[in-house]
């Protein structure tokens, strides 16, 4: 994940989650129906879940939506409105996925 992160982004740490649009550059028009990529860090997850006090499935959710919601267009580190934005997005989805409801 270090290398995926360093590539792609320019940061030389692991992270917990990429995303990858594929809605976005040269080929987009291919497969439209595609979002993307979602990359999640197992072993940052795990840590993160037992930081948080909760499931190791809890946090893989959170991480698949968080990756999700950059997929859609929203990005955090655009500033405080976006991260808001992003945030209320990320309820949204998960409190969806609590009650068994497509999103």
């Amino acid at each position: 994940m270090r290398g995926l992160n360093r590539v792609w982004r320019g940061i030389d740490r692991t992270t917990d989650v990429l995303s990858f649009s594929q809605r976005e550059g040269r080929f987009s028009e291919i497969r439209p129906e595609l979002l993307g990529d979602i990359v999640i860090c197992v072993p940052q997850a795990e840590r993160q879940a037992a930081d948080a006090g909760h499931s190791l499935a809890r946090e893989l959710e959170r991480l698949l939506v968080h990756g999700l919601v950059h997929i859609l267009g929203y990005d955090h580190e655009r500033g405080p409105a976006e991260a808001a934005r992003m945030r209320r997005k990320e309820r949204q989805f998960l409190e969806r996925l609590e009650k068994g409801i497509s999103a």
